[in-house]
């Protein structure tokens, strides 16, 4: 069994929820959030930021630490045992461009309910649930897109 950890991020732009569509040669589809593999001399919010920057383009801000999401996955070699920080993020346009190197075909910012259903995995709508009420939380109490609160 091996161990391996990725950090991703619940973005928002004006309600909106950022997700992407992997098409990889009609093997694994569906939609995704954006995350990544932490690399060497990352922090856990670099790799978050970093790796929704490559796959969707988007320069985002980190509100606040989400979660972890587990699961597990085998591959030829081996069995995979995964963890996935989340965090909740502010982008600051509608802006997205998916990272076609890593078979993201499309990408986009949908109500919650949409993107809800649209996501592929339980443990991403879990945290994407969880995200999108702090989000309202902070926006109830006139703190989100407030500089203060960072």
């Amino acid at each position: 069994m091996i161990e391996a950890t990725s950090c991703g991020g619940v973005v928002i732009f004006r309600g909106k929820l950022l997700v992407l569509y992997k098409n990889y040669r009609n093997k694994y589809e569906g939609w995704v959030l954006p995350k990544g593999t932490v690399e060497p001399d990352e922090d856990f919010k670099q790799t978050a930021l970093r790796e929704v920057h490559e796959e969707t383009g988007v320069d985002a801000s980190i509100i606040k630490y989400i979660g972890k999401s587990q699961y597990t996955f085998n591959t030829p070699q081996d069995t995979i045992e995964k963890t996935v920080h989340w965090y909740l993020m502010m982008a600051d346009s509608y802006y997205s461009k998916p990272q076609r190197e890593e078979y993201f075909v499309d990408s986009g910012y949908y109500k919650f309910y949409e993107a809800y259903h649209l996501l592929k995995f339980s443990n991403e709508k879990q945290i994407l649930e969880k995200a999108y009420n702090e989000y309202l939380d902070l926006k109830k109490a006139n703190l989100w897109g407030n500089r203060k609160y960072f």
